[in-house]
């Protein structure tokens, strides 16, 4: 009737089955470093007992250097926070992750302590490193159009301080390098000005994404006081947001296929061997101090001492 014919019903489809994804292996099956989590009071003795090997040195310089943003001056509290047993922020920070621009501005000495007894360290923060920013430009002797303008901390500061060259207080200037006619300056340092190593401080999460400006100013630093003998130590921060294992657990930190990952990189990158590179985590939100993070800490400083000090027997020895 009605001479239309009626249509088959549709028969719904079972939808595909979505098979679930397994989640990556962040974690080798072996630490890739061996580490004693339970060694920090025996670090600590150690490095509160540690005196210089050359007499005419009364207490070993480190300049801590870096990009912005990754924590040099976090890096220095945790230092003191570990020893201390209390967190402290004696080097000032910057809270705002918005701002790309250094927040040190001037060449400061950091005297490490423990309990009341100021240990036989000084630890110099410095202005942050920035790649150069390029603007185009109509003058005819600017290269393929742009004008390259410094920012952050002139490369030549950073050696000069190494040296013992600046004077503690000293104002970086973005746009000249200090020079020997300048009231900062000293003209004949002698061995106590020196630091005899210089430790680059990076964030572990932006070593592929560095531009390749900085690193052309790391490389040329390190070439410049690797002429001098001078040692260099990379510090990894951030190593808790890098790796969802470390995250949850911090003693993971060498079973972690990320961070080793992240070493590499930046091995080759800067080219500092691996053996002087540590992954640390700087205190940032905690209120009281943790074993965790203080033996990591701990650990990357004993080796940035022993370094310099090795440095130390080694011009003693000249």
């Amino acid at each position: 009737m009605g001479g239309s014919q009626s249509k088959p019903q549709e028969v719904p489809q079972p939808k595909p089955r979505e098979v679930p994804q397994p989640e990556p292996n962040l974690e080798l099956d072996q630490p890739w470093r061996k580490f004693d989590r339970g060694q920090k009071d025996a670090l600590k003795e150690k490095l509160e007992n540690f005196s210089p090997s050359h007499p005419d040195v009364k207490d070993i310089k480190i300049l801590v250097a870096g990009q912005v943003g990754a924590g040099k001056s976090s890096f220095i509290n945790s230092i003191n926070s570990a020893f201390q047993g209390r967190i402290t922020s004696r080097a000032l920070v910057n809270s705002s992750d918005g701002n790309s621009r250094s927040f040190t501005q001037n060449l400061k000495g950091y005297t490490i302590r423990s309990g009341k007894k100021s240990l036989p360290f000084v630890i110099k923060d410095i202005m942050g490193l920035e790649p150069d920013q390029l603007v185009k430009s109509a003058e005819a002797h600017v290269k393929d159009g742009n004008e390259v303008i410094n920012q952050g901390v002139q490369t030549d500061d950073i050696i000069k301080a190494v040296f013992g060259h600046v004077k503690d207080g000293y104002k970086f200037n973005e746009k000249q390098a200090l020079t020997d006619q300048d009231q900062d300056y000293t003209s004949d340092p002698s061995l106590s000005d020196e630091a005899f190593c210089l430790v680059y401080v990076i964030d572990a999460n932006t070593v592929e994404f560095t531009d390749d400006r900085l690193i052309g100013k790391l490389k040329s630093i390190r070439q410049a006081i690797s002429a001098k003998g001078i040692p260099q130590v990379i510090v990894m921060t951030k190593v808790d947001q890098l790796c969802p294992l470390v995250n949850k657990d911090l003693r993971k930190i060498y079973t972690s296929k990320k961070i080793r990952e992240k070493m590499d990189l930046c091995s080759q990158k800067i080219g500092v061997p691996v053996l002087n590179i540590f992954p640390v985590k700087n205190y940032s939100e905690e209120i009281d101090t943790d074993d965790d993070i203080d033996v990591l800490i701990l650990k990357a400083f004993d080796q940035i001492v022993q370094i310099a000090d090795d440095k130390l027997v080694d011009v003693e020895s000249d």
